[in-house]
């Protein structure tokens, strides 16, 4: 049923191992217009495409061997890489621009879903535009409520952050947009191939940016967030109870009301896997303000404290 909700040019949202998303056909340009109105999404930030297999890589994108060797071995899974767009992919979901995103997810639902409707998906997260990424069901429910009409329930995002975004439209110059799971230095170890840290993007909320997740407030609750190098439990403990504490590990006792953590002995994959699910969580209990401590050096510190950075930036 869902996948010919999809041939009809309906949305549908949709687990991913990464974070739940909403998805449209995306060759539609009227589906993906669908998409953006129901996000409430700016079109100048461009939305990934989703495939079920290597096939429609060239029906969609213009690849080159360095492409193939990260997809061949990170793919399915989460990596999206910005290659050149074919004429069959409306420059609405790519800003306008003759790039687009690419990934193979790693959902066995979502995968099923894909190749059940024969389409390459547009599947940006599915949440109002701007708020903390949903990672469950329930947190598409209470986010789009009646904006949409079917959602596919497929548990807890396994990862709970977005991929990594690479551009390897320059195979010379492979460049880190976003960071996520799939970090440099693994791809340095498993293929030997250097990926080097991008300039800084524009902020700009009107300029056209080359993929989602690089404007400078992104994933925000609506409560203040301030971030911290460290936080001190001492602090925690005396502060008002107005004020929300997160701790990167859990702190020893005795512990406040108001003093919470992402995971108990600071494992750096469950606390990307809990980070979303504990800012809502936090942002739906009426705290005046949410002080987050920042992700140690570790495998997803880029990737959360990244997360971190743009929900706590101001506009």
């Amino acid at each position: 049923m869902l996948a010919n909700k999809l041939r009809e040019g309906q949305l549908v949202a949709v687990p991913t191992e990464t974070v739940y998303g909403l998805a449209g056909n995306a060759l539609d340009p009227i589906a993906c217009r669908r998409i953006f109105k129901a996000k409430g999404r700016p079109t100048n930030d461009p939305l990934i495409v989703h495939i079920h297999s290597f096939d429609q890589l060239p029906e969609i994108a213009d690849s080159n061997s360095i492409a193939l060797k990260l997809a061949e071995a990170y793919w399915p899974g989460p990596l999206t890489l910005i290659l050149p767009k074919k004429p069959v992919i409306p420059g609405l979901i790519t800003a306008g621009l003759d790039s687009v995103a690419v990934r193979m997810p790693n959902h066995r639902l979502l995968r099923q879903l894909l190749k059940k409707c024969g389409l390459p998906l547009a599947i940006p997260s599915a949440n109002l535009f701007g708020y903390i990424s949903p990672t469950t069901a329930e947190h598409v429910r209470l986010g789009l409520q009646r904006k949409i009409h079917y959602i596919l329930d497929g548990g807890p995002a396994a990862i709970g952050l977005e991929s990594t975004i690479l551009d390897v439209r320059d195979p010379e110059k492979i460049r880190l947009l976003r960071p996520g799971s799939i970090t440099p230095a693994q791809i340095q170890t498993k293929l030997g191939l250097v990926v080097r840290a991008s300039r800084p993007g524009s902020t700009s909320k009107v300029q056209k940016q080359l993929a989602p997740g690089l404007l400078k407030r992104h994933y925000s609750p609506r409560t203040q967030l301030i971030l911290h190098k460290k936080l001190s439990q001492n602090s925690a403990n005396s502060a008002t109870t107005d004020e929300a504490f997160l701790f990167f590990t859990k702190p020893k006792k005795p512990l406040s009301a108001h003093i919470y953590w992402l995971d108990e002995i600071g494992d750096q994959e469950n606390a990307a896997r809990q980070l979303f699910s504990k800012l809502r969580d936090l942002d739906a209990k009426g705290y005046r303000i949410i002080n987050a401590e920042k992700a140690p050096t570790g495998a997803m510190s880029a990737a959360i404290n990244d997360r971190l950075n743009r929900a706590a930036a101001r506009d």
